[in-house]
Order: structure tokens, then C-alpha cells, then sequence
């Protein structure tokens, strides 16, 4: 029952066996890769499952009533050929006619009464005489492709060179004529697939019937098996839906591009890789395909329909654009004020997708929840509006909606005009779009984005795109004039392309990655790509749910002893941050605390950590023990002016001895207000709290640095503990005298390894810390392990 429970609910019911018998087949395949099944058996078992499976979907086809008598044949077509198929892989290589013999006999009946069936099935796709000739050209290059990948793969031992040949180009023809079905204009309708597992099927026996007996055969399985399913379901949804299924409005070109190059390249590796040289049939082959694709870009280009759609398409975008125009801010062209933004709610996600420098996305759209949902902050006056999110759709729309759409949206925003006004806000909106236009084409657009940018849509390919990203940043960062005055702008560039995906999409894409250009620093052009995505997602849930973190409770501290390397002894603790989010998990400081400083919530995560510390260190003030706990404080938060106060305030609330707190900062981040930190340390020393420098990086620089702050632990990665790539003795030799001229004890984090420790120990460090010596852990687990110590001193 617990078993079944996730599998009810990540396989729909209808999908239920279908997904089992995959589940099955692939558990058959690995036992028949490791041995322990025959492969005669796994390809029974296999072949024999898909078949009666396909087979049951397909007779209930065939026992319809409908009105139209053509789905019940094509079902009876079908469902006879399932079982051909099944008995071609299982029965017929019994015979004494011989194995491939009998397979490819069995292919051939497979073929006709497939053929027949599809031609019967509602649905199938009518295409003129013209556009089946363009399919054949297009498809004849990449399918002479992968069959040279059949021919460099298959067996040249057992296999005469004639069969061999006809083999491969069998499996090239059928390979590419499943791509087409797959990613063809109608690749979601029911016939698409059930033509797709069709070819997939007669592929399967074709390997079937020229593979060596042995393992190698089961390569044959999984076409074969996964093929006849398809045939049953897209049967199906065929018969289902009938002519209603609605086209693509494209082909998906790239899976008919990349695949069969890709299967090429590999194939030619392996066979390279194997010592073999190409023999003149490989040769012949490759050249084969060279005129197909000179044909096919011929077409192409003689082809008015393509260039004239775009057109229309541009043309039609224009008109939408010019229409919407009285809705956009002057500086787009127009001098009427836009019209009163709708309110929208807010729903308080702090660092909104689409924020930049403090403003926020204008677009919103209740029946765009993708959308919506990213952007949930309020229109801010002067900027943008519903107009120009579908002024800028119907652009997108306009390039996506041809052959092979190439294309892409790029998103600017310019930083470091809200403190100017609205009215030289829009001037120096105006004056951007002024110099934009002197860079980009004459048919590429410029719509309204937000309050502060616009929306370029250009019909380049991305790679031109991103040439035109890079010289638009130069155009947008040179000064601009208000009122004799300079104002200098940073601007972040979002590019996403137009390839097959819809108009939203590509708007959510762009936004992802300018947002991305705005964490990196800004003065850059990102480019979307999914992983960009999946880290965006989890950075806008990381600033969604942190805020209130401390009030429900979420946050806890784990507590990694320090010890003595002398003689073993813990001498105390560094307390480190922990949010059990119930939505995200555990999630650590390196990823909360730049979210956190965003957010601008560092002060009121350190302090709760500062707090909870030093409680639990008033816990562990038992006996002789005198522990010391280190906490880690943000330069940012550090310099605040009452900082030592509060620090004081919370020890006393505890009864702790200010000797027994260590506040620890980054050596990194000190020489951004090295005075003031300078300052706020001295003043921690004079109340008796002792003073540690983090991440301490042995550079020039850090050393002169050292001596000008008022520190008594130095804290080193195991970097400085081993020894150097060019041969040269440790640093930390150059750390630990330093250290002992200016008073201050050397403490070696991150030691992994009794290596890393003796190396720590013989260099002179006088502490160590990590997972060789002890791993972060609760209070509870950290007490019991001081309690394995007799006594620990400071």
C-alpha cells in the first residue's frame, strides 16, 4: 500500500499499465545486461508484454460502435499488426528459416497492415504534394546521417555488406520519419504518435534481425516494446479526438537538426575510438547527404512564402504596437500621459522577480498565472501597463508563428534614475531609446517593458542578438545631460530566444535572466537557460518565505567544537546558522545570508543567533568548564553604531563573561570601512570579548592589514596548511610567525583529514576545527561530547 500510494499519484490511471510495463521491461533489460536473465528470454518476455498490452488497448478499439467505421478498422489493422510484431520477435525465430530470415518477413506484415491501419485512423494529416516534397528534401539529409551512423555501428562480423548497407538505411529512413512524426506540426495529435510507434516498432525488428545473437540484441528491445505501446496509445487519442486535434502552429526544428548529428558524432567516435578507419561506404554516405542539404536551403531560399509571412507578421505586430501607443509614456514617442495603472494586490514577496534597484515589473495579467505569479508588486506610476505586455506578446507571437522561427527578446533595464524625478526619469528613458534605435535594425521593435526600460524584439538570430545586447549596454552607459548635470546608469540585459516556445514563456525567460544580470553585478547581457531558471525559482522562494522566519520559530543552531591540537581538549564551540524551512528544507548560511542581506534582514538573523548562543553557552557554564562560543557578525551589521551596546546588553541578560564570547568577522569584507571596524573591535576588546578574524587569506594585502586590527584568533583554511603546488613549503609557516609577533593565536578550520590536522599541528596552529576533529551538531549531541573530556579550558 505504501508502495503504491506514490506511484497512484505520479502515473495517472489511464497511463497506469502502460508505465508498469515500461517499469517491467526495464527491469528485464538490466537483468539481461548483467547475466542473470538469457536474452532469448528478455526479448520473449519483453516483446511479449508490449505486444498483449497494445494488443488489449487496441481490440477495445476495434469493439467501438462509433459512427464512423473508420477508427474501428484502423483498430483492427493496428491491433493485428501489435501482434505480428510480438510474434515476428518471439515465434518466428523458432522457425527453421533462420532469425533474420524470419524477422524481417515478419517486419514486412508489421508494415502493410500498419501502413493500412494509419491510413484509416482519424486525424492523419492531408498535406499537398508540395509540402510532402519539402519534408522528403528536408528529411533526406539527416536520414542519410543516421544511416551512416547505423552502418558505423553495426556488426561487420556475421552481417554480409549488402544486408548491412540495406539495414542501415532502413533504420535512417525509419529513424527520421519517427522524428518528423514526433516533432512534425501535429506532434501532439494521436495519429503523429501512433505513426512514431509504428516506425519505432518495424526499427526494433530491423536491429532484431541484423544484431549477433547475444546481449547486443537487447538494444532491439526497447524501440520494439516502447513503439507498440505508442501505436496503442495514439491509436487512442486518435480515434478520441478524431480531427479535432488542433496543429502546432511550427515543427520543432531542432530535434529533426540535432539528434541525428548528435547519434552521428557519436557513432563516429566509437567507431574511430575502436581502431576502425571509414571504408569507402562511409565515405560514400557522407557524401550522400551533402546534396539534400544544398537542395533543402535552395528551397529555402526561393521560397517567398517564408519572408513574406515574417512580414505580414512584423507588419501586423506594428500595427498593434502603433495602436497601443497612446498608452505609453512619452518618452516611447507619444506626449499624452499614459493612462491611471490598474491597482494590483500585493502580496508582500520581498525582491520580486522582476525588481531591479528597487522598482518592479508593470506587467500583470489575471489569466496569465505563470506570470502573475512572478510579478506581484504594484504598477509604479509613469510606467508601462497592460498595453504594452500584449503589444509586446503579439511581437513575439508575430516571430514565432513562421517555419523555423529565429529570434529573440531582449529586456533592458536601466539602474540609477528613481532619485530624478519622474519627468527626468522619462527623458533619460527617451534619450536611451533614442540611442537603441541608432543600434538596432530597421524591423526590429522596441516596446514599453517597466518604469525603467523597454523591450527590444529583434528577428536576429540569438547569436546576433546577444552582438546586439553587448552593443546596446555600450550605447545605454555613456553619461546622460539633465539640466547641465551628468547622470551616469547602469543597464541589465535579460535575452531569451524565440524558438518553439510561446509568447508568455519567452517573456517569463527574458525577466529570469535580467533579473540574473542584475545579481551579477549589472552592465551585462544574461542569457536565459534553464539551470538560470531552476536557481532564479529557488532565490524567489528563499526571499518569499524568509521573511518571518524568526517570529514562526524556523530557525535553529548546530555547534561545531573547537579543540586544542595539543592535547585533544575542546576549548569551545562556533554556533552556525540554520533555517528548517518546512517548505525548503535546511537551508545553510552560504545560501541565506546574500538572500538575507537583500532582504535586509541580517541584523535580525545575527542578533537571534547572538542571543541563542550565548543562552546556551550560560547552559554549558557548569563546573570547571570554561567553553568559549564564537558567532559570526557581517561587517555591514558590525559597524552599526550600538553594536558593542547590544552585545553587552545580551551577555549580561545571560550572567556570561564577556571573555567567553568570540565575535568573529570576515577578513574579506574589513577593508570596505576598515576604520570603523577597527573601532567596533576595540571596543568588544575593552569589554573583554574576544576578537577573531575569519577567512583569513595569507594575501600582501591581508598581511599589512592584520596588524592594524585588534584581533586575538586568526582563523585559516587547510589552503595555508598543505603544501603549495609549486613545491614551495606551507604558509602557514609565514601566518604562525606573524601571529606570535602580534600576539594573536592561529585557529585551522575546514580540516577534513588527519593529514590536514597534522599538518595544522606541525605548522604551530594552536586550534583546529572540522569534520577530522568534530562535526557540527545539536546542543544536546555537542554537550554529551564535552562530557566525554574531564575538563576543558580556554
Amino acid at each position: 500500500m505504501l508502495l503504491a500510494y506514490p506511484f497512484r499519484v505520479l502515473v495517472p490511471r489511464r497511463a497506469a499499465p502502460e508505465a508498469a510495463t515500461s517499469t517491467a521491461v526495464a527491469l528485464l533489460l538490466l537483468a539481461g545486461a548483467a547475466g542473470l536473465i538469457p536474452t532469448s528470454v528478455v526479448i520473449a518476455l519483453a516483446a511479449g508484454a508490449g505486444a498483449t498490452l497494445a494488443g488489449v488497448r487496441l481490440s477495445r478499439l476495434a469493439t467501438r460502435r462509433p459512427a464512423d467505421p473508420s477508427p474501428r478498422a484502423a483498430g483492427v489493422l493496428l491491433d493485428t499488426a501489435v501482434v505480428a510484431a510480438g510474434l515476428a520477435a518471439v515465434v518466428l525465430p523458432l522457425a527453421d528459416i533462420g532469425h533474420t530470415v524470419a524477422v524481417l518477413a515478419g517486419s514486412l506484415v508489421v508494415a502493410a497492415l500498419s501502413v493500412t491501419g494509419l491510413c484509416r485512423l482519424p486525424g492523419r494529416a492531408r498535406s499537398s504534394a508540395g509540402v510532402r516534397l519539402r519534408w522528403l528534401v528536408e528529411s533526406t539529409g539527416p536520414a542519410v546521417g543516421l544511416a551512416l551512423a547505423g552502418w558505423l555501428l553495426l556488426p561487420r562480423d556475421g552481417l554480409p555488406v549488402p544486408a548491412r548497407l540495406v539495414a542501415a538505411l532502413a533504420l535512417g529512413g525509419l529513424g527520421m520519419a519517427a522524428l518528423n512524426a514526433f516533432a512534425g506540426p501535429r506532434r501532439r495529435s494521436g495519429a503523429a504518435v501512433c505513426r512514431g510507434g509504428v516506425l519505432l516498432t518495424l526499427g526494433g525488428l530491423v536491429l532484431l534481425a541484423t544484431l549477433p545473437a547475444g546481449r547486443a540484441t537487447l538494444l532491439a528491445v526497447p524501440p520494439l516494446v516502447f513503439g507498440m505501446l505508442l501505436v496503442a496509445v495514439g491509436a487512442a487519442d486518435a480515434a478520441d479526438v478524431g480531427d479535432a486535434e488542433p496543429a502546432e502552429p511550427i515543427a520543432a526544428a531542432w530535434p529533426r537538426s540535432v539528434l541525428p548529428a548528435a547519434v552521428l558524432l557519436l557513432a563516429t567516435g566509437l567507431h574511430l575510438g575502436a581502431g576502425h578507419a571509414p571504408d569507402r561506404t562511409s565515405v560514400l554516405l557522407a557524401l550522400a547527404a551533402v546534396p539534400p542539404l544544398v537542395l533543402r536551403e535552395l528551397l529555402r531560399a526561393g521560397d517567398p512564402r517564408i519572408p513574406e509571412r515574417r512580414a505580414a507578421h512584423r507588419r501586423r505586430a506594428g500595427a498593434a504596437i502603433r495602436h497601443r501607443r497612446a498608452a505609453q509614456p512619452r518618452w516611447l514617442g507619444t506626449s499624452d500621459p499614459p493612462p491611471p495603472p490598474p491597482e494590483h494586490g500585493h502580496a508582500g514577496r520581498a525582491g520580486d522577480l522582476a525588481t531591479a534597484n528597487g522598482g518592479g515589473s508593470t506587467w500583470s495579467s489575471d489569466d496569465d498565472a505563470a506570470w502573475s505569479a512572478l510579478n506581484q508588486r504594484p504598477v509604479p506610476a509613469g510606467g508601462g501597463g497592460p498595453g504594452d505586455r500584449a503589444a509586446l506578446l503579439d511581437a513575439l507571437a508575430a516571430i514565432g508563428d513562421v517555419p523555423e522561427p529565429t529570434g529573440a527578446l531582449l529586456l533592458v533595464d536601466l539602474h540609477g534614475t528613481d532619485g530624478i524625478g519622474p519627468t527626468a526619469r522619462e527623458d533619460v528613458l527617451a534619450e536611451a531609446v533614442h540611442r537603441a534605435r541608432a543600434v538596432i535594425a530597421s524591423d526590429d521593435l522596441v516596446t514599453g517593458c517597466t518604469a525603467a526600460g523597454f523591450a527590444v524584439v529583434t528577428a536576429a538570430s540569438p547569436m546576433l542578438a546577444y552582438a546586439l545586447g553587448t552593443r546596446l549596454l555600450t550605447a545605454l552607459t555613456p553619461p546622460y545631460r539633465l539640466a547641465g548635470a551628468e547622470l551616469r546608469v547602469q543597464a541589465s540585459i535579460g535575452l531569451a530566444e524565440v524558438s518553439g516556445a510561446g509568447p508568455a514563456d519567452v517573456l517569463r525567460q527574458a525577466e529570469l535572466a535580467r533579473r540574473r544580470a542584475v545579481q551579477l553585478g549589472r552592465d551585462r547581457v544574461e542569457w536565459y537557460d534553464a539551470f538560470l531558471e531552476e536557481q532564479l525559482v529557488r532565490r524567489l522562494d528563499l526571499e518569499r518565505e524568509l521573511p518571518g522566519a524568526v517570529a514562526r520559530g524556523e530557525l535553529d543552531l548546530v555547534y561545531q567544537p573547537v579543540v586544542d591540537l595539543a592535547d585533544g581538549q575542546p576549548v569551545g564551540a562556533e554556533a552556525l546558522l540554520r533555517w528548517r524551512s518546512p517548505v525548503l528544507g535546511t537551508v545553510l548560511p552560504a545560501e541565506l545570508l546574500p538572500v538575507a542581506e537583500d532582504l535586509d534582514l541580517v541584523g535580525e538573523l545575527e542578533w537571534w543567533v547572538l542571543d541563542r548562543a550565548c543562552r546556551q553557552l550560560s547552559n554549558w557554564s557548569v563546573g570547571a568548564r570554561e567553553l568559549w562560543m564564537a558567532v559570526n557578525v557581517t561587517t555591514r551589521e558590525l559597524i552599526t553604531p550600538d553594536f558593542v551596546q547590544r552585545a553587552a546588553a545580551v551577555l549580561a541578560a545571560y550572567g556570561v563573561p564577556p571573555e567567553r564570547l568570540v565575535v568573529e568577522v570576515s577578513e574579506p569584507r574589513v577593508a570596505g570601512d576598515l576604520p570603523t571596524v577597527v573601532a567596533r573591535l576595540a571596543g568588544l576588546r575593552s569589554l573583554g570579548v574576544r576578537t577573531a578574524l575569519d577567512d583569513f587569506r595569507a594575501e600582501h594585502a591581508s598581511l599589512a592589514q592584520l596588524r592594524r586590527l585588534p584581533i586575538d584568533l586568526l582563523k585559516v583554511g587547510p589552503e595555508l596548511v598543505g603544501v603549495r603546488p609549486d613545491g614551495q613549503p606551507p604558509l602557514i609557516d609565514v601566518v604562525v610567525n606573524v601571529g606570535e609577533r602580534l600576539g594573536v593565536e592561529i585557529v585551522a578550520e575546514e580540516l577534513e583529514s588527519s593529514t590536514q590536522v597534522e599538518g595544522a599541528r606541525r605548522g604551530g596552529c594552536r586550534y583546529g576545527q572540522g569534520f577530522a576533529l568534530a562535526r557540527p551538531a545539536t546542543a544536546e549531541r555537542v554537550e554529551a561530547y564535552f562530557e566525554e573530556f574531564p575538563s576543558a579550558s580556554r
